[in-house]
């Protein structure tokens, strides 16, 4: 191989590498945890239907600087009926970093607005697994977008819907429960 060959694969190569470490920098940019679960495990009683059916805490690092808002939707992909959705959040500050236990029940932060989940009401409703259905995975789903969106989106639907490419960055965090 020729010097000036060795030189381009080298080149190629590094470029390779630079761009491949750029998109992890950028995919490990947004987070959301919660203090009461870790991503994959199960989450506690509390906040399930058969407990005090409040919202778990979660704390979000890594918005964007171009953030206008953010969003998150909490869904059961493991319902019997298909698709549940548990929460659905939006237009929360791009600088919220915490949202404490039990948020959905208290006033909303800042300009934060809240669609109607799958039981047609606008606030957390808590895990409710039918009783041994077996373990049900619940995906909080945080988004950051590149605009506020209209106050008056209906559900989780109308939230997709409008966030079609508004989306600079996400990130999930998914717990387990089940009811016995």
């Amino acid at each position: 191989m020729s010097r000036r060959s060795k030189m381009k694969w080298i080149g190629s190569c590094l470029a390779m590498v630079a761009a491949l470490w750029l998109a992890s920098a950028s995919a490990a940019g947004l987070s959301i945890q919660s203090s009461a679960f870790k991503n994959g495990q199960p989450i506690p009683k509390r906040f399930s239907c058969s407990g005090d059916n409040q919202s778990p805490p979660l704390t979000f690092a890594g918005v964007p600087r171009n953030a206008k808002s953010l969003a998150l939707i909490v869904d059961d992909p493991d319902a019997p009926s298909g698709l549940f959705t548990h929460w659905v959040l939006y237009n929360m500050a791009p600088d919220l970093v915490v949202l404490a236990p039990g948020a959905s029940d208290q006033p909303l932060p800042g300009p934060a607005v809240t669609a109607k989940n799958s039981t047609h009401h606008a606030n957390y409703h808590g895990m409710c697994p039918p009783p041994g259905d077996g373990i049900h995975h619940y995906h909080f789903k945080l988004f950051a977008l590149d605009t506020r969106l209209p106050s008056d989106l209906a559900n989780r639907a109308a939230l997709v819907k409008a966030m079609k490419g508004h989306v600079i960055a996400h990130a999930q965090i998914v717990g387990t429960f089940k009811r016995p």
